[in-house]
């Protein structure tokens, strides 16, 4: 079948169709690309998939990245080192088998305090609870567009340190010490806007509210500012809600997107397999005179 996408939201975000990622070949892999390009969240309904067949379509993306073997219980798939884990299920004694649990994980970018943070990030769902469990995304390059010049003006001139104390979930990573002063924080500093090294289009670039600061600022000026950047980075207008169906996979931007989930039922399961692609860039600002019109393309 011919490969066609349906847009999801103004904002981002599109359903393809005609796909099967189990016998993905280059021709087809190279129209999903640009389509992912420009949508920053494909969605791709009923595939039917070995581990082997998710390794194998993930690493078309790029190097992959293996999963943080650190904090609440993050595993590796069985036999797939490169994929990892993202569930509540426990073992019989207890051990926590995969990533996150079951509660609410916050709006955040994939590991953005690294240095070359990851390039994309792909979930394939396995089992799924009765409710609950959404995934959420939001496109940083229309959030940007929807800010005031002034604002744009003002942060383009602006870093973030982009917090490494604490995952989404709220957990201490491993080999970190608890830490709640943001000036203090172990991290990386990146321009709040960045421009996407593969299509040239001007973007936030965001990681956990939590923690984040503006170096050079007063801590207060610094967190009043972060809370107006993120009223925009998270608005409804640039958002979109992923209500998980057996068989999804989703593939996201991670330069171009933050994401979050929605909790749910203690007492079901929800399992989803999981890879990321190893970060290829560092990540640079829009010179200085463009710094102020973010370009227009289409999210």
């Amino acid at each position: 079948m011919a490969l066609t996408h349906t847009r999801i939201t103004p904002a981002l975000g599109a359903e393809v169709h005609g796909v099967d990622l189990a016998t993905i070949g280059d021709a087809q892999f190279a129209e999903l690309y640009a389509v992912w390009q420009q949508h920053h969240v494909l969605v791709l309904r009923d595939q039917h998939l070995t581990n082997a067949q998710f390794e194998r379509f993930s690493a078309m993306l790029g190097e992959l990245d293996p999963p943080p073997n650190q904090g609440a219980g993050r595993k590796s798939v069985p036999g797939h080192p490169n994929l990892y884990v993202v569930s509540n299920r426990k073992s019989a004694s207890g051990e926590a088998l995969g990533a996150l649990g079951d509660g609410e994980a916050s709006w955040h970018t994939d590991m953005s305090y690294l240095e070359r943070p990851p390039f994309a990030s792909m979930l394939w769902s396995i089992e799924l609870p009765s409710q609950g469990g959404d995934t959420w995304f939001a496109s940083m390059p229309a959030a940007l567009r929807s800010m005031p010049p002034d604002l744009v003006r003002r942060i383009c001139r602006l870093g973030i340190k982009h917090d490494g104390t604490y995952d989404s979930g709220g957990n201490v990573r491993k080999g970190m010490v608890a830490n709640d002063d943001p000036t203090q924080s172990v991290g990386t500093v990146h321009p709040v806007v960045i421009v996407q090294p593969e299509t040239g289009e001007h973007t936030l670039y965001l990681g956990r509210r939590r923690n984040a600061y503006i170096p050079g600022l007063p801590l207060e000026e610094s967190e009043r500012l972060l809370n107006i950047i993120w009223s925009y980075a998270t608005a409804a207008a640039v958002t979109l809600c992923h209500q998980w169906k057996l068989g999804d996979v989703v593939l996201w931007n991670n330069l171009t997107t933050m994401h979050r989930r929605d909790a749910f039922p203690a007492d079901q399961v929800r399992t989803l397999h999981r890879s990321q692609i190893k970060g290829r860039y560092t990540l640079a600002a829009p010179i200085a005179q463009e710094a102020g019109q973010p370009q227009a393309e289409a999210a």
